[in-house]
């Protein structure tokens, strides 16, 4: 594992080769691959991409993320024209069930509730607000309710997400244990990085039937 210095070093030239946020603003401290990131940005998009970009950085074990998000003025909007604008674009994206989600408005914060068939549903509706000028946060609430039929086989489930792993080459998988329980998925073991730690789980939300995952892995480079 790098040393803090050395680390931080790491994280730093990561933020700045990010195209989609300046880096200027954002401050960053080590320790023991626990990296902090501080500072602000104009945007929440930019706050994600600063968070996406620690996280993937050799390591990297955990990312403590208190960036502030401090709009322009001329991006401030109020919370009715937020809304409405939010509302637009759940309605343009194909990937969402727009019908099924509701949303709030609070001092630039979005809310999303509601409940969809598919974990890439939930993801898609937070990443299509999560652009709108004038947010500065989003909390996203939306449930994973699979539509009613026969329960899924967990010992089929638990073999579909093995596979999946196997097959993805940003994951060890042998150092993952995968367990059902009826729709929620456990995830136990090491991984070497971050980013394959949210590989892992991304993989699990991919099988049929998940409502839930619970991802107990250790990050240990």
């Amino acid at each position: 594992m790098p040393d803090d210095s050395t680390l931080r070093a790491m994280v730093t030239a990561e933020l700045e080769w990010e195209p989609s946020l300046d880096a200027a603003h954002i401050g960053v401290t080590a320790r023991k691959g626990v990296v902090t990131l501080s500072g602000f940005v104009d945007s929440y998009a930019a706050k994600m991409a600063a968070e996406r970009a620690a996280a993937r950085v050799q390591g990297v074990t955990a990312v403590a993320e208190e960036i502030e998000v401090r709009l322009p003025s001329h991006q401030k909007h109020a919370d009715d024209e937020i809304a409405e604008r939010a509302v637009r674009i759940l309605a343009w994206d194909v990937e969402v069930p727009h019908e099924r989600i509701q949303l709030k408005v609070e001092h630039g914060i979005v809310t999303l509730t509601g409940d969809v068939g598919y974990q890439f549903q939930r993801v898609a509706a937070e990443a299509a607000v999560r652009r709108l000028g004038g947010t500065r946060g989003v909390m996203n609430l939306i449930r994973v309710l699979p539509a009613a039929g026969p329960p899924t086989d967990p010992d089929i489930v638990q073999q579909r997400i093995e596979n999946a792993l196997r097959r993805n080459a940003e994951v060890e998988a042998s150092r993952i244990d995968v367990s059902v329980d009826g729709g929620k998925v456990t995830l136990r073991g090491q991984v070497q990085t971050w980013f394959e730690r949210s590989v892992a789980e991304h993989a699990a939300w991919g099988a049929p039937g998940v409502t839930e995952v619970k991802d107990e892995l250790r990050v240990q480079p």
